[in-house]
């Protein structure tokens, strides 16, 4: 029986990494071969977690062809998200909770996904599906990821499933939710011995929109001070790696955990785009979103009507 590598989406999140953990532990139950691993390296928030529930990091790989034949992707499906050489290697499952895009396969496959908060609560019901006990470990980083994607149940992302299913895996995860919940998010948002760079590819996400290259990163912080006096040395390094990747719009999303709302640094020569999305003009590379917190929910898909509307 052939091995496969699991894994997330590039510049992985708490719910990339946990969802591979969970998803590799699932497939080892059905009888598969099967190994967690990621496109980068975890950032501080799921490395709390990973510390928190005593898990190693999984490695980190950039082809996959050169070791399996066969994967299984969690929290993503586009291509330009995925590992770099996707279309030599078989998809045999995808779990996921985001919009399908750019996705096909020669060969039927297992594709669960769910319009839900996370991943991991889609895995949760897989579990429960197949009476698969989840182990503690297991359950804090799905917990993780419940938690961070949501943002504690702020995002408008958020079900009372997901709620439902945090509240059952604390349990399991031998933790309290609230209080775990937020020394989770704030183990995320400390920036000062980040670099720019470092802050613009924690958690930053590649899309293509009516033929336009779209990167959009989040960071999550308390208050938006730091962001804003590092604001001129991180816009200059998002005009140097659009360049290099030859990106027509960059986005970073600022999100305060805290206070719900977010502020938007953007760069790029489809910047009209953004003002469409939010109906603002952008005043030096800047826009406030108050109440925006989900890129998934409140981001792509205005954006994406907005580039249509361009072509």
């Amino acid at each position: 029986m052939s091995k496969y590598l699991v894994f997330g989406h590039k510049n992985p999140d708490t719910d990339a990494i946990g969802s591979a953990i969970a998803m590799s532990y699932y497939l080892e139950r059905l009888g598969y071969e099967a190994e967690p691993v990621a496109l980068g390296t975890p950032n501080d928030e799921t490395q709390f977690a990973l510390d928190t529930f005593n898990i190693e990091a999984p490695r980190v790989i950039r082809t996959a062809s050169n070791e399996v034949e066969h994967v299984a992707l969690v929290d993503h499906n586009e291509p330009q998200q995925s590992v770099d050489d996707i279309e030599a290697v078989e998809v045999d499952f995808v779990v996921d909770h985001h919009r399908i895009s750019g996705f096909e396969t020669a060969q039927p496959l297992y594709y669960r996904c769910e319009p839900i908060g996370c991943t991991a609560s889609v895995l949760y019901k897989m579990f429960q599906e197949k009476g698969i006990d989840i182990p503690t470990s297991i359950a804090g980083m799905m917990l993780s990821a419940v938690i961070s994607d949501t943002l504690l149940f702020k995002s408008p992302t958020a079900t009372k499933e997901d709620q439902n299913i945090a509240i059952e895996l604390a349990k399991l995860a031998q933790v309290d939710l609230e209080t775990y919940g937020l020394e989770l998010l704030k183990s995320g948002t400390n920036l000062t011995d980040k670099s720019d760079l470092d802050i613009l590819s924690s958690d930053s996400k590649n899309f293509n929109m009516a033929g336009y290259n779209v990167r959009i990163g989040q960071v999550n912080t308390v208050g938006f001070d730091e962001v804003l006096e590092r604001k001129e040395a991180i816009l200059n390094t998002m005009r140097a790696e659009a360049k290099a990747a030859d990106l027509d719009l960059f986005i970073l999303l600022v999100t305060d955990i805290l206070d719900s709302d977010s502020i938007a640094l953007v760069i790029g020569e489809q910047s009209r785009a953004v003002e469409g999305a939010f109906d603002q003009v952008i005043s030096q590379d800047q826009l406030t979103l108050p109440g925006v917190v989900s890129r998934k929910k409140q981001v792509i898909p205005q954006l994406t009507e907005a580039f249509e509307v361009l072509i």
